[in-house]
């Protein structure tokens, strides 16, 4: 069996995802793995594959 890589956000479902604190529309980094909340200040991990929309998960954005 091939190596497979792991699997990535859906791009349809990152349309539709909205930050749980502001609201507003989530920015996909690819590289940290990471919806990105500008509003908020927040970044929310991927793990997985699978968004972890919880305030308490997010880490905070630095200026």
């Amino acid at each position: 069996m091939p190596n497979k890589k792991p699997s990535s956000t859906d791009p349809k479902l990152l349309e539709i995802l909205v930050c749980p604190v502001t609201r507003t529309t989530l920015e996909y980094d690819s590289a940290a793995q990471e919806l990105i909340s500008r509003a908020a200040g927040l970044a929310f991990p991927i793990r997985d594959g699978i968004p972890i929309l919880l305030a308490d998960e997010a880490r905070e954005l630095a200026d």
